[in-house]
């Protein structure tokens, strides 16, 4: 595709006729909390940021610094943008994620955008309407209030007519964001909460769509990297040190032009053919220096506690509580989350043109604007001549190599002195991705003789940090020193009225390169949460929908959509599964049932949707295969502006979440990562997708939640509690694999050749 450079085109738009734009002066983010993702940048641009452009030409552009990452959010923005100006969803272009043409409003995390980035959004355009609409009543002299707009067409009851595009003509308007704007009530709102369809998609069916992958600049080279053998790691002295030789002409049979690039443990090779430059990565001569193992991590729970750790107390409330009624029942649990992988489909990819004095780099990263800090870092060129074009890439709902591959093609190309395109192998970024942390959850509750919830003590073990940028570790441009982020807190205190708590974070660093994925700590944490409530009920003799419900009583919208989700469920109460018994065909048969907000930022945080699940469930007793029957997944959102997207967010959440609950687990050896292709690290196939049922609260009238995470929380809990309801036996460490359950069933004597008597 041909380049048009953005900058000149956001100053150009700065200086146009025949435009209404309303505008910002720039500003730093707020500085992320303490031992939260993010960094501060202090680049300031030397002209005021856009949030929204109104042309003669019939057009209306948004700009918003969040990406999307097929979440819809372009779609929904969109849809946000067009309603409050009154003209139709095509008359829209958003643009997203440009870091020379949209706001820097930080990283793009935790189900926000919606929730909090479309805001200003919402706002600017609700001031261009007001704007125009002013301009209309001056020039026929009426009050405003008596006008009507309708697709961007002012028009007043006496037949005065005109659209936005001619009140322009000409024309130029500036005018900054007002902190306090007028927009609609939630019953004016005519696009905003009906299904609209996604604005990407026709494109991506056709075949058409520009991903960053399909990216190419004139004068373009490729190139490929060689990465150290100790797969996946990011702390140790030996980072950044290793290398012992190159030998550069080891590749000048394949092509005589191919260039070398060696600094620290970074090796790149770069050719004028894709083909040549892959074969180079994978002929070059490249010795490296031995180094240290990694710690035996097969057994996770053990190598977790073997960690340094910094305590974090969440919150302790026990000393208000000293009069107790006994327990009758008191139980202590650990349960083990796997390390995971992003396991995007396909390998990250950028393009990076380095010319003196500016760098544009093409790039499907999820935070442009922090990531250009880093290249600032890496290059040590001054973030104002750092430009970093948005462009989608494969999901990946999280840290993996989107942004070290951008690293790598600018490193090649200020080397090379040509743009550059690399595009990492499959075993590069199963290996080198930040994973999604293992973590560690110790759990004791109790509950008194009148089975009320009594007390509950919650320790979380999360080593993670924010996936430092690998080729800032190999360079030796950072230190490879243990680092952590206070990330593990996320829904850490539990949505059950336990009245005696003492919650505690362990804060750690990490082990294997390791950071944020979807549901972040939030879905190992209800894992546990959830499973234990589920003990409970059982010890409680209680229904485990009823006893959740009961429970929730000072959150009436959970107790709601827990109802909503039964019903449609058609959830019966006190009715268990087969619970260790199998059928006369040798299958057990199951359903559980959980229920979570999750809750982001750094604690105390604040609250996205609201999600349940059902999970009807069969298992083979002789394999331990797990056939998923029926999923009824629920969602509180608040306002839903595109219930088509959240519906969509939901399948998303319900599948992936779904995959790593069943199948997925990282394994390491002595160097590092095992799993380098997909034959080795099993996802989720459609074939074994149930039939998912979605409920969708109406509460279009509340505030919108974010919608990008929160159905994949109870997951785990559900599928295990089916289990238990299945199989009568409790499963403590995700993923539950037909191996994990047929040696369970095997333990407890459960083979289905024969009835067996139901285990806890």
């Amino acid at each position: 595709m041909t380049y048009m450079a953005p900058r000149t085109e956001q100053q150009s738009l700065l200086e146009s006729t025949g435009t209404l734009l309303v505008l910002r002066a720039p500003v730093v983010p707020p500085a992320p909390a303490p031992g939260q993702p993010g960094v501060v940048s202090v680049y300031l641009q030397d002209y005021d940021d856009v949030f929204v452009a109104i042309s003669e030409q019939g057009w209306v552009r948004a700009f918003c610094g969040h990406v999307d990452l097929g979440t819809g959010i372009q779609t929904a923005l969109a849809q946000i943008v067009a309603d409050e100006l009154d003209v139709p969803m095509s008359a829209v272009q958003m643009v997203l994620g440009h870091t020379d043409a949209s706001p820097n409003q930080g990283p793009t995390i935790a189900s926000a955008s919606i929730q909090i980035t479309a805001q200003p959004l919402r706002q600017a355009a609700a001031q261009a309407r007001h704007i125009l609409v002013d301009l209309a009543a001056g020039m026929w002299n009426v009050d405003a209030a008596h006008l009507f707009v309708q697709d961007g067409r002012i028009s007043s009851a006496h037949g005065h007519a005109v659209d936005y595009w001619t009140l322009l003509a000409g024309k130029q308007y500036r005018e900054y964001l007002q902190d306090e704007v007028k927009t609609k009530a939630a019953k004016d709102l005519k696009i905003v909460g009906h299904s609209q369809p996604r604005v990407d998609i026709p494109a991506k069916a056709l075949g058409q769509f520009v991903y960053v992958h399909d990216m190419r600049v004139p004068g373009m080279w490729h190139g490929r990297v060689v990465r150290p053998p100790y797969v996946g790691r990011d702390t140790g002295a030996f980072i950044g040190h290793s290398l012992a030789s190159v030998d550069t002409a080891s590749v000048n049979h394949i092509c005589r032009d191919i260039k070398v690039i060696v600094q620290g443990d970074f090796v790149g090779v770069v050719a004028r053919r894709e083909e040549h430059a892959i074969r180079a990565a994978r002929e070059l001569k490249v010795a490296w220096k031995p180094v240290a193992p990694l710690e035996d991590l097969q057994d996770l729970e053990a190598a977790i506690r073997r960690q340094p750790m910094n305590e974090r107390i969440l919150q302790d409330n026990r000393s208000d509580h000293p009069d107790l009624p006994p327990a009758r029942v008191d139980i202590k649990r650990t349960y083990v989350w796997p390390y995971q992988m992003h396991a995007s489909i396909g390998p990250s990819c950028a393009v990076a043109d380095y010319q003196p004095g500016h760098v544009r780099v093409w790039s499907g990263s999820q935070n442009p604007h922090m990531l250009r800090v880093h290249l600032s870092q890496l290059s040590g060129l001054d973030e104002a001549h750092i430009e970093i074009i948005r462009l989608q890439a494969a999901g990946c709902y999280g840290r993996n190599c989107a942004d070290d591959v951008c690293a790598d093609a600018l490193l090649l190309s200020q080397h090379a002195g040509v743009p550059v395109r690399v595009q990492l192998s499959r075993e590069q970024e199963h290996g080198w991705e930040p994973k999604g942390a293992a973590q560690l959850m110790d759990v004791q509750g109790s509950i008194d003789a009148q089975d009320n919830l009594r007390h509950y003590q919650f320790s979380t073990h999360y080593p993670s940090n924010d996936g430092p940028l690998l080729a800032l570790l190999l360079t030796g441009k950072e230190p490879a020193l243990p680092r952590s982020l206070q990330m593990g807190d996320r829904t850490a205190v539990p949505p059950y009225g336990y009245p005696s708590q003492k919650i505690v974070c362990n804060d750690m660093a990490t082990i294997v390169r390791a950071s944020w994925l979807r549901g972040v700590s939030a879905l190992p944490n209800s894992f546990a949460h959830d499973c234990f409530i589920d003990e409970l009920a059982f010890e409680a003799q209680a229904d485990p929908l009823a006893f959740r419900v009961k429970n929730l009583a000072a959150d009436k919208r959970a107790q709601q959509l827990l109802l909503a989700v039964g019903e449609r469920a058609h959830w019966q109460p006190g009715r268990p599964g087969s619970r260790g018994t199998p059928d006369a065909n040798g299958w057990l048969h199951g359903r559980g049932v959980s229920y979570a907000r999750y809750i982001h930022s750094k604690f105390p945080g604040f609250g996205a949707a609201w999600s349940a699940w059902i999970a009807d469930i069969s298992v083979n007793a002789r394999t331990g295969e797990i056939r998923l029957n029926h999923i009824v997944v629920g969602q509180d959102t608040g306002q839903m502006v595109n219930p088509a997207g959240v519906r969509h967010q939901l399948h998303g959440n319900v599948i992936q979440a779904l995959s790593r609950a069943l199948y997925e687990q990282v394994s390491f050896d002595a160097n590092g990562t095992v799993q380098a292709e997909w034959g080795a690290y099993k996802i989720i196939d459609f074939t074994a997708i149930a039939p998912i049922d979605v409920v969708l609260m109406d509460r279009q009238d509340e505030q919108p939640m974010g919608a990008g995470e929160s159905a994949s929380v109870p997951c785990a809990s559900a599928v295990a509690n089916a289990l238990f309801d299945a199989c009568g036996l409790r499963f403590y460490q995700a993923p539950f694999t037909p191996q994990t359950v047929r040696e369970a069933l095997q333990l407890a004597s459960i083979d289905g050749a024969m009835p067996a008597q139901a285990g806890t």
